[in-house]
């Protein structure tokens, strides 16, 4: 792990990695193909994994597989396999949003990410070159804003649909690390009027439920008064979690974190390639630590932080 000073930005690895997209699979019960992008280094073996899952949001495109480019250029690079689902909310499927999960899909997509570890073998097999480079036990999931609620259901949180009564619970033990990237907070602060009227479904979240190990991230300025106007609203999957956990708050981060979503796109409030390098850094941090026991690259991380007056952010630890 570098030391926070050391950190500009990515898109400079000499490191070639090779795209295959879209890998489409016929999933029952499920209203379209899930189409995949898989991404990976040329090189290496024994290459752990890392599942994305893209925010909701208005645009067509960044909803999507083609979505998180910097996450997926960062972690390709570093050696690991990006496996990137366009979820059934995406406005590129078009798909009707008056059914019986409403316009966020949250049961569709936390099964997408179950569908997918079952179907890992499949998965790598059609990809040339990739069958047999992967560690398949060491399997991690990120997501950004909707899609950190998606990676917080794996993690245990539960949803309670508001309109058919069903409690969703799809957590997912094979995960070795999960990571949640702005997610929305829990129902007491959600308290604007458009994320009510249109995304009642919010009202259901409970973070109490989760029973897995889990990171947060939280911008101090990712505030939205559509959804809520409670300060650090976003970081309630932390406190609210019964189980160990670890807080990052990024310093005057807003709700893309200086562009996670996409390259130079117009959604970006806090344009930062410097902040997402750092976010990219701090995830693999988390990552390797919670996929080796012996790694104390997290732990190292935090004491950086403690120990610099002007440190880019801090990290809570609950145990």
């Amino acid at each position: 792990m570098k030391n926070q000073d050391q950190i500009s930005v990515i898109g400079f690895s000499t490191n070639p990695v090779i795209t295959y997209s879209p890998l489409v699979m016929s999933v029952s019960d499920r209203a379209v193909d899930m189409h995949l992008k898989v991404s990976a280094p040329v090189n290496g073996t024994n290459l752990p994994i890392v599942i994305l899952s893209h925010g909701h949001g208005a645009s067509t495109y960044l909803s999507s597989l083609r979505g998180l480019a910097p996450l997926t250029e960062f972690f390709s690079s570093k050696g690991f396999i990006v496996i990137q689902p366009t979820h059934p909310d995406s406005k590129l499927l078009g798909l009707d949003t008056t059914g019986p999960e409403g316009r966020l899909f949250l049961k569709s997509r936390a099964k997408d990410i179950h569908f997918i570890l079952d179907n890992l073998d499949r998965i790598l097999a059609t990809v040339p070159g990739l069958e047999n480079r992967a560690d398949k036990s060491q399997v991690s999931a990120i997501g950004h804003s909707l899609g950190a609620l998606t990676t917080g259901m794996l993690a245990g949180a539960e949803i309670t649909d508001n309109v058919t009564g069903e409690i969703i619970s799809l957590a997912e033990p094979r995960l070795k690390a999960i990571v949640m990237i702005g997610a929305p907070g829990s129902p007491e602060g959600l308290n604007g009027d458009f994320a009510i009227t249109n995304y009642p479904i919010l009202k259901g979240i409970n973070y109490k439920t989760m029973s897995l190990p889990t990171l947060v991230i939280n911008g101090d300025k990712d505030i939205n008064l559509n959804f809520s106007d409670v300060e650090n609203w976003r970081a309630d999957p932390y406190y609210e979690s019964p189980v160990a956990s670890s807080l990052l708050t990024i310093f005057g981060a807003e709700h893309i974190y200086g562009g996670v979503s996409g390259w130079d796109v117009a959604e970006t409030s806090d344009e930062s390639p410097e902040r997402v390098a750092f976010v990219c850094e701090s995830i693999l941090a988390y990552i390797c630590s919670a996929m080796d026991s012996n790694d104390n690259s997290w732990k190292l991380l935090q004491k950086d932080f403690e120990n610099d007056p002007n440190a880019k952010a801090r990290i809570d630890i609950k145990l």
